[in-house]
């Protein structure tokens, strides 16, 4: 359980967002490193060393493909079973509604259909604020996957760069 998990419902989207910011952020200094190591690197090329920024080069490259593939497989992974998650959850919700018109619809006092109707507008509001907050949630999830593969491609080239 993370901390994220603790916070309200309301609370989650907000939260999960700031997270992905700061990793967004965290991840676009790193990568700046890495492109001003690469570049200087490749302007200060001399022979001796044209063979290792040729590999640096062919590494760049390659890693962007492998972090763009990984990250499209992580957010389609995750939409796929969020889309699962939605689906049940929608049965369930239309499963509580359509009890809960029935139970409007077989009142027998216009009282007893007064206090149903209150109980079917706060099924509903409370699910619809449910719905809205995972949606909220889910969307800050699907970016956290996408972005994770390539941020840890560009922190740990800046941290294997800085080590030469």
């Amino acid at each position: 359980m993370t901390a994220i998990d603790v916070l309200p419902p309301f609370a989650k989207p907000f939260a999960l967002w700031m997270t992905f910011a700061l990793r967004a952020s965290e991840m676009m200094w790193a990568s700046g490193q890495v492109i001003s190591r690469r570049t200087g690197r490749a302007l200060l090329a001399d022979p001796q060393h044209r063979a290792r920024d040729g590999r640096e080069l062919l590494l760049m490259g390659s890693e962007k493909v492998e972090a763009g593939i990984e990250s499209w497989m992580a957010m389609v992974t995750h939409v796929t079973a969020v889309n699962m998650r939605y689906a049940t959850v929608a049965f369930g919700q239309w499963m509580a509604l359509s009890n809960a018109m029935l139970s409007v619809a077989s009142s027998r006092t216009p009282a007893q259909s007064l206090l149903r109707q209150v109980k079917l507008v706060q099924l509903t509001m409370t699910e619809t604020g449910k719905t809205a907050s995972r949606a909220a949630s889910s969307a800050a999830r699907v970016a956290h996957h996408g972005l994770k593969p390539i941020h840890s491609r560009a922190t740990g080239n800046a941290r294997r760069l800085r080590k030469k």
